[in-house]
This record gives structure tokens, C-alpha cells and sequence, in this order.
């Protein structure tokens, strides 16, 4: 290994360049949102997810690489800043993500080429990283198809003026950047802190509950303050909170738990693939298409203009902030199945609930249906806080310092 790089330690924390560095994608859940925002339809749905995933799937890469080496010693540290501002310039270009705006440069293609870039980076350091190590330098020769091939489909997503066109191109850069990393294994990828990793994860479970919050403001930009806007932010907050508190309170640590039993027992870390870079996707999506939903219910309830106070959410609306909860548990129950290997039969009724609801809920005023799901999710929260206890009580207090 080339002696500038500085080992991490098992009981790393993540360091102040690795937050400075996550806020590119606390920029990028913003745009992502106000893309989906504008203009809504079923297509402008997939497509910021899509760029969602992208986003998600390059913050994966650096997230195993800083596990292994510090982000804020040596070289490392130049070369993530510098991969923080490519991976910002793709950020910028998300409104052309999948049409080219008049004048500048060509939208759809700064994307793919800053994308392979940022990849190829990531790529290069964990190379030289893994010198006398043959394992992950085959595992790392697994991964190159995968960045080649999603590259590609990226630039063919560029050439075409069809967004629909785009749009399938994206999806299959996807599924080889997601596909191949699983068809490529595990056995050759390393993790030297459980902790660290959780919490690098959890934090950007955070920074999507931060964009919630963000939306509900939104949502009433140049709108004079009211009851009613008053009641649904606090509505919205309180949702957001109770997302938080299922994640946080409990299944963040006893996941922690589960992942740490893996790394101090030398065992494969697919573990941490699948619960971790995978399974926290679909937690991240249904927290921005919450977001999305309340910020389009926050423009229903503060703009007595366009609608009244006893309108319900239209379609795609009510079908993001449902929609969203909805994605949130699934992911919740994938998370605890692949850790605990244990079912989580609470997460799934309220799953059900939560779909019936959005189905029988179109009736119901905007303003309703974000208190019908805060009040669904904060009943899962306090059955959960009280039939588990007593193993509440050893997880939050057996000396964990990672959330």
C-alpha cells in the first residue's frame, strides 16, 4: 500500500472532509426533488429516481473506500475534493439530465463524461490502495465492466433526442452498475469498521429527512403564513420525525450489531452490500419522494388561489408522499431481513395499511392525509418502542458510540 495512505481505524468515525464531501449530495437530493417538482408526471417520477440511484451508487463507492482509508490524511484528501467537484458539476446538470437545454454545453453529455470520471477516480485509488493485495485487485478487475459499461449506456442516453429513449438508457446504466456489482461477488471487498460504515449510511438517511424539511418550506415559497400551513408543516415535521425515530431509535444499531459480528469475524461483507449500499437505496428514494409529495400538499394547503383547503392531493402527488412511506418501510423490512434475518411483521402490516390507505384516502383534504400518515407511522414508532422494550433497552445502551 503506498505509504501516504493512512489506515482507518476499527473505531473510525467519519471525519469532517467525508461530511464536507456528502454535501454534494445534499445538493443533489435538492435538485432531484425540484426535477421531479417540475412539471410532474409518471416519467418525470422514474427519471429523477434513476438519477437518484446514479447519485447514490458513486457516494457507495467512496463510502467502502473511506472505510478502509482516511478521507482527511495525504493525498486522499486532495483527490476527494477534487471528485466532490466533478460529482458537483453532474449535480448542476440535472435539469438536462435527459433533454439538453438551449446554448452551453451539452447537458446529458457533461453527465455521463463527469460521471466516469468521478468512477474512474474512485476506481484509481482503491487500485493503489489494494497493492499486495490480490484478492481485492481481482474483485476491483470484477468492478471495471460495471463503470465501462454504465458509462456507455450514459453517452448512448446522450446522443438520442428522445428523453423516453433516455430514459431506458438510464435504466440499463443502472442495471450494470448494480447488476454487475452483484454478479462480481463479495469476496474480495474489504471493511475494516462496522461502525463507521452504519454511520456514514445513517447519516445519509439524515441528509434525506433534511430534504423533507426542506420541502415542506418550499412547498410554501412567496405564501403568506396561515393556520393552515402551520398545521401541515407541523404534520409534515412530524412524519419526518417518525421515519427518523423507526430508523434511529433501534434498527440503525442492532443492524450496526449485525454487521459488526461479520467484520470482526473475518467473514464476506456482502452483508454490508446488500443492507448498506443496496437496501439503504430504496430508504433514500422513499424519503425523497416524501418529500416530494409534501411539498406539492404544502402548495395545496398555502395557496388559496389555485386550490381550496378541502381538496385532496391529485394523483401523482398523493402517489409520492404514499407512494414514498410505502418504499420507506419496504426497504426497512428488506434491511432487517438481510441483517437480523428476521422478519419484521410490524413494518409489513403498517405497509399494508399504508397502501390501503392511499387507496381510500383520495377523499380526504390534503392537509388530512399528511396527518393520517404521520399518525400511522407514529403508531408503528410507539408499538414498536413498547413491545421490544426490553431489547430497546440493551441495544441504546451496550456502549455504542455509531448511530
Amino acid at each position: 500500500m503506498d505509504a501516504r495512505m493512512e489506515e482507518t481505524e476499527e473505531d473510525q468515525s467519519a471525519t469532517t472532509l467525508e461530511l464536507f464531501f456528502d454535501l454534494v449530495f445534499v445538493f443533489a437530493v435538492t435538485q432531484v426533488t425540484a426535477f421531479m417538482a417540475h412539471d410532474l408526471d409518471g416519467w418525470r417520477i422514474v427519471q429523477g429516481l434513476a438519477v437518484l440511484a446514479l447519485f447514490w451508487w458513486g457516494w457507495v463507492g467512496y463510502a467502502w473506500l473511506c472505510n478502509l482509508v482516511r478521507a482527511d490524511e495525504g493525498p486522499v484528501r486532495l483527490i476527494l475534493l477534487l471528485a466532490m467537484a466533478v460529482m458537483f458539476l453532474v449535480a448542476l446538470a440535472i435539469p438536462e439530465a435527459f433533454h439538453d437545454l438551449p446554448g452551453g454545453l451539452d447537458g446529458p453529455y457533461v453527465i455521463a463524461g463527469c460521471y466516469f470520471a468521478f468512477r474512474l477516480t474512485h476506481l484509481a485509488l482503491f487500485w493503489v490502495y489494494a497493492e499486495g493485495d490480490a484478492a481485492l485487485r481481482r474483485q476491483l478487475l470484477r468492478f471495471c465492466p460495471t463503470i465501462i459499461l454504465s458509462t456507455a449506456f450514459l453517452v448512448l442516453a446522450a446522443h438520442t433526442d428522445s428523453p423516453y429513449t433516455a430514459t431506458y438508457f438510464w435504466l440499463a446504466a443502472l442495471a450494470s452498475d448494480y447488476g454487475g456489482t452483484v454478479l462480481g461477488g463479495a469476496s474480495g471487498w474489504r471493511l475494516r469498521s462496522a461502525g463507521h460504515f452504519a454511520e456514514r449510511h445513517g447519516l445519509m438517511v439524515i441528509i434525506g429527512l433534511g430534504e423533507s424539511i426542506v420541502a415542506i418550506g418550499a412547498g410554501t415559497n412567496d405564501q403568506p403564513i396561515s393556520w393552515p400551513v402551520i398545521a401541515a408543516a407541523a404534520a409534515g415535521v412530524a412524519l419526518a420525525a417518525a421515519m427518523w425515530w423507526i430508523y434511529f431509535d433501534i434498527s440503525a444499531l442492532k443492524g450496526e450489531e449485525a454487521l459488526d459480528e461479520v467484520v470482526r469475524g473475518g467473514g464476506n461483507v456482502s452483508m454490508a452490500r446488500d443492507a448498506y449500499s443496496i437496501l439503504h437505496l430504496p430508504l433514500m428514494a422513499g424519503i425523497v419522494l416524501m418529500a416530494l409529495g409534501l411539498k406539492k400538499a404544502m402548495q395545496y394547503v398555502g395557496n388559496p388561489h389555485e386550490h381550496q383547503l378541502t381538496d385532496p392531493l391529485g394523483a401523482l402527488p398523493a402517489a409520492a408522499l404514499f407512494g414514498g412511506v410505502l418504499l420507506y418501510l419496504l426497504g426497512h423490512i428488506g434491511f432487517k431481513l438481510r441483517t437480523l434475518h428476521r422478519f419484521s411483521t410490524p413494518r409489513a402490516g403498517l405497509a399494508v395499511v399504508v397502501a390501503v390507505a392511499w387507496l381510500v384516502s383520495g377523499g380526504l383534504p390534503a392537509l388530512g392525509q399528511i396527518v393520517l400518515l404521520a399518525a400511522l407511522v407514529w403508531a408503528l414508532a410507539a408499538y414498536e418502542t413498547v413491545h421490544y422494550a426490553e431489547e430497546r433497552a440493551r441495544t441504546r445502551h451496550a456502549g455504542h458510540t455509531h448511530a
